[in-house]
């Protein structure tokens, strides 16, 4: 299984970016999203950018690697890492949404 990593982009440099993240810096490869400006957050899996991603994404994602962390120290605290999804039903994307509307139809 993959997780997705929110890095920040600091520079480009040719096809790759040099960005900090959790772990430090990281040289991240860039072909699939192209050129991003420094400041710009992505999305990264195995050294590779998948996707642009806003600051709130990036610290919401963050929290929940925090929390993934926690529980694998032995914490079982979750709602407080996962705020974005605490206290509310769970919502089905729109392309599942509307396939379900359909068939209810």
């Amino acid at each position: 299984m993959c997780i997705g990593i929110p890095v920040r982009v600091l520079r480009m440099e040719g096809t790759h970016a040099l960005c900090e993240g959790r772990d430090g810096e990281i040289r991240v490869d860039t072909l699939l999203v192209g050129d991003v400006d420094a400041g710009s957050w992505l999305l990264t899996y195995l050294g590779a950018a998948r996707e642009v991603i806003n600051e709130t994404r990036a610290r919401q994602i963050n929290r929940a690697l925090d929390g993934l962390q926690a529980v694998l120290g032995g914490s079982a605290d979750f709602d407080g890492f996962f705020e974005d999804l605490a206290g509310r039903e769970p919502q089905l994307p729109p392309h599942l949404q509307a396939q379900l509307n359909k068939e209810d139809a």
